[in-house]
């Protein structure tokens, strides 16, 4: 991606380049499998969804593919880089952003020093130029501070750039975490649940500017909101209990009976199914009386 904007759509496609690949990964916390051998992948410039229940191991897998945690068997790769010993740090030299669930902005910030915070791989002064107050720190300031505001606008919240985040609506304070994540002009860029939160207004927005995205980075999405998974994801991968129980285009895994299992529980669509009715709709609470809801623990 070129010096000029935070994302770039001219960049040349390259299916291998910024194609993600996960085979077989497994990991133990103590006794509990929390992922069982997972494979998926995400192909360029598409957007990849992962949903599942509660307790599934989605967040585990993100935290593997960023470096939080160790997976007991298995690899990763970007690119057709192995990231198996990938550490944090390493994320934006390797084109990787990641947004969490919790927004995580600086208080004592504005909205976009929090962007340029994001942006730190990019500065070209070194510490003892900016401590010293240096012309070339001045400079990179400017350039870092430039870059921040095009992210901020392409996320759609470039107006409140000299406003704190304690003056934005939770919506926008979402939107300016992703513009932290933009602003490093990332290839592969990982969202965990971005749609928390906002109002039913607000997701048609959110759709818009993931699917822009994607025109211009591979997206890896973790998301409970059902409605914005299936209109933005090209492919969606479903775990449960830390295996992928199914996947394949949104209709198909709408249509997947081991999906409507997962999230509802066997004896819910066993009952439904011997109802007669044909549809989960009429189910009240069913999670709630599952075995499966009983055991989950977050993930």
């Amino acid at each position: 991606m070129n010096s000029g904007s935070p994302v770039d759509a001219g960049t040349p496609l390259d299916a291998t380049r910024d194609r993600l690949e996960v085979q077989g990964i497994t990991v133990h916390f103590g006794g509990i499998v929390a992922l069982d051998d997972v494979s998926l992948a995400a192909p360029a410039r598409q957007v990849t969804g992962i949903i599942g229940p509660n307790g599934a191991g989605k967040t585990t897998l993100l935290n593997v593919l960023c470096g939080f945690v160790r997976p007991t068997a298995g690899s990763v790769s970007f690119g057709g880089r192995e990231l198996n010993r990938i550490r944090p740090h390493d994320l934006a030299e390797l084109g990787i952003a990641r947004t969490l669930q919790g927004i995580g902005l600086f208080s004592g910030l504005s909205v976009i020093e929090n962007v340029m915070v994001g942006a730190t791989s990019l500065a070209k002064a070194g510490f003892w130029s900016g401590l010293s107050g240096l012309p070339r720190s001045d400079a990179d300031e400017r350039r870092l501070r430039d870059y921040s505001q095009r992210a901020l606008e392409l996320a759609g919240i470039g107006d409140f750039a000299e406003a704190m985040p304690d003056m934005l609506a939770h919506g926008q304070r979402k939107r300016v975490a992703l513009a932290r994540a933009l602003v490093a002009r990332p290839r592969l860029l990982l969202l965990d649940e971005p749609a928390s939160g906002l109002a039913e207004s607000e997701l048609a927005e959110l759709d818009g500017l993931i699917t822009g995205l994607a025109k211009q980075c591979t997206v890896v999405v973790i998301e409970h909101r059902m409605d914005l998974m299936m209109s933005v994801c090209q492919r969606i991968f479903v775990l449960d209990f830390g295996k992928v129980i199914a996947s394949g285009t949104p209709d198909q895994v709408q249509a997947d009976p081991a999906v409507t299992a997962a999230y509802l529980g066997t004896d819910v669509v066993q009952a439904v199914s011997e109802s007669g009715s044909g549809s989960t709709a009429d189910a009240t609470e069913p999670t709630m009386s599952t075995p499966q809801a009983k055991e989950r623990a977050g993930d």
